[in-house]
């Protein structure tokens, strides 16, 4: 296999999933509410199959905003939770308002 046939594939990898199936609920914790204040972060924990590329256009589609960057982080519990930070032109405070965190 050529490697720009092998790195095609690892790039279709994306699952097919639908948005309200990748974002399973949104954290709520005092360390995620005090980086929705102060970084512009909102977390969630996500399916086990979600990649980043899923969890981005899952935000985007569900709450109509602009996502700069994901991380993702696999607890000891077995969760898989994702850091979403979204663009200076969104707030994230106004997005955790409106799902009630805050």
């Amino acid at each position: 296999m050529q490697p720009t046939q092998k790195r095609n594939r690892i790039k279709n990898r994306s699952s097919n999933l639908s948005a309200d199936i990748i974002i399973k609920y949104p954290l709520s914790t005092e360390k995620c509410i005090r980086q929705t204040e102060y970084e512009n972060k909102l977390a969630f924990v996500v399916a086990q199959k979600a990649t980043k590329a899923d969890v981005k256009k899952a935000v985007e589609q569900l709450f109509k905003v602009k996502v700069i960057k994901v991380n993702m982080q696999n607890s000891f519990s077995g969760e898989k939770k994702a850091l979403v930070k979204l663009s200076p032109a969104h707030l994230a405070s106004d997005v955790s308002a409106d799902l009630g965190l805050i």
